[in-house]
């Protein structure tokens, strides 16, 4: 596994993005040309909602067809691609798929690099040091905060994002879905149950929240 972490998204040039975001965004402010709350509904929305529309449709597609889950598991970038969503050039997606045995996790330990073709727009707690180093050390422990509390017996692998490679995860598919179309699928995948640190909706779920 690479690395190298030299790229537009460094650690030391996000800090440096981040002030300069404030900044702007403190000026606008004063200025009355944004509202903060309608501008962090804004991110929550695209963040949540709008961006990870991409990968729900690729994780209910290989939910769906055996074959397009083989050619996912075997070359995601390609497999992505067939469905209209490519990334910037020489980014390579990986795709890890949860089992009875075992759940994945996804984090970038010295950056915040995320598959934005996917997911859309990463979030904060996603590029905060906190889970960039506790995810590696105390993965389980993280998972409980998320409210994910997996059996002891099951094994959790994290993978580290790199400039070069991404990873997707292919959540568990839920039960009773036996015969959903893809686009009510698509409404069980969350962008949280895409890095490793949620699952996918349950059925019932759905019925809560309509």
């Amino acid at each position: 596994m690479s690395d190298d972490h030299d790229h537009d998204h460094s650690h030391s040039s996000l800090s440096d993005t981040e002030l300069r975001v404030r900044a702007l965004e403190t000026i606008l402010t004063e200025k009355g040309y944004i509202d903060p709350p309608a501008l962090d509904e804004l991110i929550e929305t695209y963040e949540t909602r709008i961006g990870p529309r991409n990968g729900a449709q690729v994780v209910a597609r290989a939910w769906l067809d055996r074959d397009y889950r083989a050619r996912l598991l075997e070359d995601a970038t390609a497999a992505i691609a067939e469905l209209g969503f490519t990334g910037r050039q020489g980014e390579h997606m990986v795709a890890v798929e949860n089992t009875d045995e075992t759940h994945n996790m996804v984090v970038c330990t010295l950056c915040s690099c995320y598959p934005w073709t996917v997911l859309g727009l990463p979030p904060v707690w996603y590029k905060s040091a906190p889970y960039r180093s506790r995810a590696v050390r105390d993965p389980r422990g993280v998972l409980k905060e998320f409210g994910v509390e997996l059996p002891q017996a099951k094994k959790i692998r994290v993978w580290d994002s790199t400039a070069e490679i991404r990873y997707l995860v292919i959540p568990k598919r839920p039960e009773g879905t036996t015969d959903w179309p893809e686009s009510s699928l698509c409404q069980l995948v969350t962008r949280d149950s895409m890095i490793g640190t949620g699952l996918a909706r349950r059925p019932a779920e759905l019925e809560t929240t309509s």
